[in-house]
């Protein structure tokens, strides 16, 4: 199983970036798949997540502004993030995982991250 994250950078609050999460390994399609992102000397969270049939999930702290989203026939995940502020600033994985009543439940495949920082 292979991820890899791209789309990262430095932005200032108020813009947009665009993270993308190749995936191979795996039959892409039939996974749940999910962002999680690890902030400065904080514990790895999940921001989003979305089921093999389109079902979503978000962290309150971004809904209305991030949109996850998959092709499966690119094999990719991706994580749109609108009005990023400060408090956005982390390293974002990618995650593959199950989809159950609760919503998300991660597995332990991780991508190297991609690093978002956004300036205040």
């Amino acid at each position: 199983v292979q991820l890899v994250e791209s789309g990262g950078g430095l932005v200032q609050a108020g813009a947009s970036l665009r993270l993308s999460c190749a995936a191979s390994g795996i039959i892409f399609s039939s996974k749940a798949m999910a962002w999680y992102r690890q902030g400065p000397g904080k514990q790895r969270d999940l921001v989003a997540g979305i089921s093999s049939g389109g079902n979503l999930r978000y962290a309150d702290s971004v809904k209305g502004r991030f949109t996850i989203s998959r092709d499966n026939a690119k094999n990719t995940l991706y994580l749109q993030m609108n009005s990023l502020k400060a408090e956005d600033t982390g390293v974002y994985y990618c995650n593959i995982g199950d989809w159950g009543p609760s919503g998300y439940y991660g597995m332990p495949y991780w991508g190297k991250g991609t690093l978002v920082t956004v300036s205040s």
